[in-house]
């Protein structure tokens, strides 16, 4: 079976909507929109777009999960738990790598493409 490259734009899926979790919320309670354009043959790979309105709300990435993100609208920070901040805006990329816990704060509406990929049998 041929193997083909795939191109997605900006919103040509239905995203999934969502809202942090509550028990997860630190201010406001933010719309999240996830438009995954790929999830590869063994589940372990999604990419796509995610928008989201301002606020934030903690995080912790599974041991096994990294995500690598390009942001093209607004800007954000994340605060490790030891209290170290980064933040990533417009043309900028960030790693957060798989362990990784603390606050994703959206400064600014934010649109990303990410990719993220979560290693199974680890």
């Amino acid at each position: 079976m041929p193997v083909h490259a795939i191109r997605f734009d900006l919103h040509p899926v239905e995203p999934e909507i969502d809202h942090p979790r509550p028990e997860r919320r630190l201010l406001g309670n933010p719309e999240r929109r996830t438009y995954n354009h790929y999830t590869n043959p063994s589940g372990e790979v999604f990419a796509g777009i995610w928008t989201c309105e301002p606020g934030s709300w903690r995080i912790a990435m599974g041991e096994a999960e990294d995500e690598l993100f390009f942001v093209t609208r607004g800007r954000c920070r994340l605060v490790a738990d030891d209290g170290h901040a980064v933040e990533c805006a417009v043309g900028q990329s960030l790693v957060i790598p798989a362990g990784f816990s603390g606050v994703f704060e959206v400064i600014e509406a934010l649109t990303k493409h990410y990719m993220i990929v979560e290693r199974r049998g680890t």
